[in-house]
């Protein structure tokens, strides 16, 4: 069931691509450059490099264009827009199917986790096996995390789990009725979630191996626009990365700008919480490496074909492109902005906010924590109207 799901979501981008294809699209062959986004927590260094200037610094004119999860993938490889950075096991499928983009380089580690609620006997991995999840939606990042993890412990997703669908900031109250016994989420959900007390870590994409070494966000771009513009996607790319370490320098000063610009709804403590715990560390080889472990562990978990060859399948999808390159990423330095880092005694005290903050209704909880992670056909709808705490315990 599942990789039919996956399977049917990524043929439907394939015909649109197709689509495209016949029509004969344009490049634009200039300093121009269109960077996609959607409004997340873990995009900061898309924020950071077009608000610190870091495209202009490489000769570009950066245009932010925003979309939604419905239309990121089609929007890439329709030529929407030309360049971002996003989740390698998101996009891995589609390109399997052929969907022309391409990885470039990594950004961050470490933004996706399963979590059990801790009055549940549940403390492995393999005792999730029978057990009810509760995910943002089907096929989203979070979902596509699980099913890997479960893949190489030997649960079959599709037949030893019940999936069961809620907007994000409802994951919690899920947890809270005992409607499920854990959930996958994306930042800041999983770190809110600790912070209430609500739910241990089950398997955890920044402590766990392989995953604590792998890049689960990586550059990407449209295949087209790079192959016709290798010099504009190199300096985009470099921009990006160059975000990227400014984030991990000053996590609390690009939370507070990314709020503060509305880039996302949020509070500047949720924020800095969410980015502090991510590593924002830029490489090219390891990045390189991480397609190749998700493209064997996704194929594992029956999430690609049993034909494909894996190695072929990450050789096709990474990119190497002239001046992005580990050396540079060596020589590349960033201001450190005064109070914009996170200390020790500065996480003890995020978390004592976060959890003085969620004190609202779910329909405060949707517009504060959520983030837009969810993909139709299987849409745990944001507009629908919210479960009120006590109007749930009414019913009880």
């Amino acid at each position: 069931m599942t990789s039919k799901l996956i399977t049917a979501l990524s043929l439907a981008v394939l015909l649109m691509a197709g689509c495209n294809r016949k029509s004969g699209s344009t490049v634009r062959n200039s300093n121009k450059v269109r960077v996609g986004y959607i409004g997340l927590t873990c995009e900061a260094p898309i924020y950071a490099a077009y608000e610190k200037g870091f495209f202009r610094e490489e000769g570009l004119e950066p245009e932010l264009v925003k979309f939604n999860w419905a239309t990121y993938k089609d929007a890439l490889a329709l030529g929407s827009y030309d360049i971002t950075h996003h989740l390698v096991m998101y996009f891995l499928k589609p390109i399997e199917q052929g969907l022309d983009v391409r990885f470039l380089a990594g950004i961050h580690r470490g933004c996706l986790r399963v979590q059990a609620g801790v009055k549940t006997n549940i403390h492995t991995i393999e005792d999730l096996k029978g057990k009810r999840i509760g995910v943002p939606g089907m096929g989203t990042p979070p979902f596509v995390f699980a099913n890997r993890v479960f893949g190489t412990h030997g649960i079959d997703a599709g037949k030893d789990i019940t999936w069961k669908v809620y907007p994000a900031g409802e994951l919690g109250l899920a947890i809270d009725k005992g409607e499920v016994d854990a959930v996958c989420n994306a930042e800041p959900i999983g770190s809110l979630l600790i912070a209430e007390g609500k739910v241990r870590n089950i398997a955890d994409q920044i402590m766990d191996a392989p995953y604590k070494d792998e890049y689960c966000c990586e550059v990407i771009a449209n295949g087209k626009w790079v192959d016709a513009n290798p010099d504009t996607a190199a300096r985009a790319t470099r921009a990006l990365l160059k975000g990227a370490k400014w984030v991990e320098t000053n996590p609390r000063a690009a939370a507070v700008m990314a709020v503060e610009k509305k880039y996302l709804a949020s509070t500047p403590e949720l924020n800095t919480a969410a980015l502090a715990r991510l590593r924002y560390i830029p490489s090219v080889h390891m990045a390189e490496e991480s397609v190749h472990t998700a493209g064997r562990e996704m194929k594992v978990a029956k999430m690609l074909s049993p034909e494909t060859d894996t190695e072929a399948l990450a050789k096709r999808a990474f990119m190497h492109l002239d001046g992005v390159t580990d050396e540079w990423i060596k020589t590349l330095e960033v201001e450190k902005v005064a109070g914009g880092q996170v200390s020790p005694d500065d996480d003890i005290r995020l978390i004592a906010e976060l959890v003085r903050q969620d004190t609202g209704d779910s329909c405060c909880r949707r517009k504060m924590f959520d983030q837009p992670d969810q993909d139709p056909p299987n849409l745990a709808d944001p507009d629908a109207p919210c479960r009120e705490t006590n109007a749930m315990a009414a019913k009880q």
